[in-house]
């Protein structure tokens, strides 16, 4: 049985750095893509950042480039999203997802559509209060 448990979310003020993790279970961890997405309330969900565990490959959304960090420790199928520069616009609940099926997988890393994402964590909130 797959199993995603993330933690780390929490509320800071803008500028401020939190970051997430996401522990996975009952799967091949080392052939998949992991990715981050988050909704805030009233919006759909977005894609923040992807990785492929295998390459070490990453992707971003444009909002967080610079700010965002994802990486991986494969020794504790682990993937995290260190988050810094925080701003009020980024608050949401924060999901980590894997695709176990091959399906996110792009000729420069991994899907940003959650549609490819077979397995989903149960989310975290980050609150980034002005």
């Amino acid at each position: 049985q797959v199993q995603l448990v993330e933690s780390g979310g929490g509320s800071v003020q803008a500028g401020g750095s939190l970051r997430l993790s996401c522990t996975a279970s009952g799967y091949t961890y080392r052939s998949a893509c992991m990715a981050w997405f988050r909704q805030a309330p009233g919006k759909e969900r977005q894609g923040v950042a992807r990785i492929g565990t295998s390459t070490g490959s990453t992707n971003y959304a444009d909002s967080v480039k610079g700010r965002f960090t994802i990486t991986q420790d494969s020794a504790k199928n682990t993937v995290y999203l260190q988050m810094k520069r925080l701003k009020p616009e980024d608050t949401a609940l924060y999901y980590c997802a894997v695709d176990t099926q091959g399906r996110a997988r792009i000729a420069d890393g991994c899907s940003r559509w959650e549609s490819n994402y077979n397995y989903w964590g149960q989310g975290t909130q980050v609150t980034v209060s002005s």
